[in-house]
């Protein structure tokens, strides 16, 4: 009788157990970044133990749907709810309707000190996998790839290399087609990361970096193209980074490991300083890091070809009527030009007329 209440006794503990990992997950942490307004976040306040309060992963993916401009999910909790009212600040017509979101994975955790934003919120990161549904007609989603070494040749890579290179102040040598491309990038803390292309993890690494580059720029062109439209969507740009996870697979916790995490720290920096200039402020960064991966699923029907293919037509339209507007401006004046040389040259006409009897009849002047 004994043996069985211990061993219930074990299986209830070990259920409990069980039940609490799966309501919890794994851990991480979640950097919120903002640029020098410092409109939209507000610094959230410390619980009893001086800690920030723990948020969950569908609390980080209702602070980017209200940030977007939309209603978070309806089944948050209160508690949820007043987490949210911790990070935002209380303006509801203050949204940026843009955001950056970005999930990290192979950290758990960073020294965000180093990030070069003028805001910056941390919070630790508890729960599972969310999904994050966006209504189609009203967002403009932009994916971020997570490589570039499966979908572009040896001349696109070194291409992107030497962009990434030159964003970062380094230098890019060799050539991936010939396996003796080089990456040297500069650390803040002095020194440089050299990455080998010949070497899969490195090259992992700085593909997964230069993709970064390339999705960031992608959604500052299409802002760009949108900025001139009567169009205004909620933008998203979001993806995945998982160039760590093939560091720790390759060298495991060493330094070339915390050289990239200094190079991924300044890369968002830099990034999130071009995401401020082209927004004009109007932007927050979410900064995901979790060892796992998965941890936010973005859903959204909308398309980009159509919102390029309307803002192309909108385009045409204003060019059309620009047209239209330059050549009835010029006929008015080709006009005016017209009846101005023929009023002058009748008036020196009469002025010359010679007086005879058949030219003042002409002239209405009544003989005697």
């Amino acid at each position: 009788m004994g043996c069985r209440l211990i061993l219930n006794s074990f299986l209830l503990v070990l259920f409990s157990s069980f039940c609490l990992n799966a309501r919890v997950g794994s851990s991480g942490s979640v950097v919120f970044l903002e640029g020098s307004s410092g409109k939209y976040l507000r610094n959230q306040p410390l619980d009893s133990d001086g800690e920030r309060t723990p948020i969950s992963v569908p609390e980080v993916t209702g602070v980017a749907s209200v940030l977007l401009g939309f209603a978070p999910d309806s089944s948050l909790a209160i508690e949820s709810s007043s987490k949210l009212n911790n990070i935002l600040t209380p303006d509801p017509f203050g949204r940026p309707h843009a955001v950056l979101l970005l999930e990290v994975s192979g950290l758990d955790d960073v020294d965000y000190s180093k990030l070069q934003v003028q805001t910056v919120l941390k919070d630790k990161l508890v729960g599972s996998k969310a999904l994050m549904h966006l209504p189609g007609e009203e967002v403009l989603v932009t994916k971020i790839e997570e490589s570039l070494d499966g979908e572009c040749n040896s001349a696109c890579l070194d291409k992107e290399f030497t962009y990434l290179s030159n964003l970062l102040e380094g230098s890019y040598s060799g050539s991936v087609a010939t396996n003796d491309g080089k990456l040297a990038l500069p650390l803040a803390s002095g020194g440089a990361l050299y990455l080998h292309v010949a070497k899969e993890a490195e090259l992992h690494f700085a593909s997964s970096l230069a993709a970064l580059v390339r999705g960031i720029n992608i959604g500052v062109e299409f802002h760009g193209d949108l900025a001139g439209t009567s169009f205004n969507p909620a933008e998203l740009i979001t993806g995945r980074f998982t160039g760590f996870k093939a560091l720790i697979e390759e060298h495991g916790n060493s330094e070339i490991l915390q050289q990239g995490v200094e190079i991924f720290q300044t890369t968002i920096s830099k990034l999130f300083e071009i995401l401020n200039r082209s927004y004009e402020g109007k932007i927050v960064g979410v900064l995901i890091y979790n060892k796992e991966s998965g941890m936010v699923e973005v859903t959204s029907s909308a398309r980009i070809s159509r919102w390029l293919e309307e803002t192309s037509t909108s385009t045409d339209n204003s060019t059309i009527a620009s047209e239209v507007k330059l050549v009835r401006r010029s006929l008015a004046w080709i006009t005016g030009i017209i009846l101005l040389i023929s009023t002058l040259i009748g008036v020196c006409m009469l002025m010359n007329m010679p007086l005879t009897r058949d030219t003042l009849l002409y002239s209405n002047v009544k003989l005697d």
